[in-house]
């Protein structure tokens, strides 16, 4: 049987007629160029809607586009929560020990939780607020907050102050008492960030511990006293 579409004189005469139906016209590469990119705009639609317009406009989706809009769901979902929480923390906040466990213990399974118990009294203490305050708004996917010690814990000793517990679901996952751990009185905010990123409480961008250069500095202080010593003590036994 012929071709009714094969290019042919006769093919012609009867499509002339009507014989034939008119010959398909095989779309050129910037038609479909063109429809290419209708397609790809409709998607683009998607990604003004917020969460409740995509809900309404399901129906109107067909089985190809959903699973790039569910995708993009799912994406717009994260962003909304991360909002919801970084209006929600951002802040060094005071609660007291009746608070605790409620805000503490019992925050949401995903979230860090970061303590301060701390005395006005003690000059560490107050360091330690200055930097955790900077570090809310720097981190606000985690909770900061402080309590006053003696509303949590009842006759605790001043030498444990500061005292910095890290929570995660419910447990304690990191903890700096004393003023040695919380890292001195000349600790800066970039050497605590590093501890509690050390933790996992956050996810800093510093990419090595900033105490690292004083640390090596005193390993070899204490290396070259101890070889001193050696040398005294191999030279009074000639002697």
């Amino acid at each position: 049987m012929q071709d009714p579409n094969e290019d042919t004189e006769w093919n012609d005469i009867l499509r002339d007629f009507g014989i034939l139906p008119p010959k398909e016209k095989p779309k050129d590469e910037i038609e479909e160029m063109v429809l290419c990119l209708q397609k790809e705009a409709e998607v683009k639609l998607y990604e003004r809607m917020n969460l409740k317009e995509l809900k309404e406009a399901e129906d109107d989706f067909d089985e190809a586009d959903m699973k790039a809009v569910e995708m993009y769901r799912q994406q717009r979902l994260q962003e909304w929560k991360r909002l919801q929480r970084r209006q929600k923390y951002g802040e060094l906040r005071e609660i007291c020990g009746e608070q605790y466990v409620k805000e503490v213990t019992n925050a949401p399974k995903d979230v860090w939780v970061i303590i301060h118990l701390y005395r006005s009294s003690i000059p560490m203490c107050l360091l330690v607020n200055q930097h955790l305050g900077l570090l809310a708004k720097r981190f606000p996917e985690a909770k900061f907050v402080k309590a006053i010690v003696n509303s949590c814990i009842q006759n605790y000793h001043d030498r444990c102050l500061p005292t910095i517990f890290v929570y995660k679901t419910g447990q304690i996952k990191g903890r700096f008492i004393g003023v040695a751990e919380c890292g001195g009185i000349n600790l800066k905010v970039e050497e605590l960030e590093w501890k509690l990123a050390e933790v996992g409480a956050i996810k800093t961008d510093l990419e090595e511990n900033p105490k690292k250069d004083i640390m090596d500095m005193m390993t070899f202080s204490v290396q070259n006293i101890s070889a001193h010593k050696d040398t005294n003590t191999k030279s009074s036994d000639v002697m």
